[in-house]
């Protein structure tokens, strides 16, 4: 019979810690509410620029 190896979660999660914290050092921090306004704001220039300059279909 094979033998259980119970040593895998702590390296497991172990490995999880580290991703986490170069996931938090790299990149520039940008507030989720601006995310949002930016892109409700993009959505209304294309909606105007539909309206100002129509395609001819």
């Amino acid at each position: 019979m094979a033998k259980r190896n119970k040593g895998t979660g702590f390296q497991s999660a172990a490995g999880l810690i580290r991703y986490f914290e170069e996931e938090r050092s790299k990149g520039p921090k940008i507030d989720p509410k601006l995310v949002i306004y930016m892109s409700i704001v993009f959505a209304v220039i294309v909606e105007l620029a539909k309206v100002f300059w129509p395609v001819g279909t």
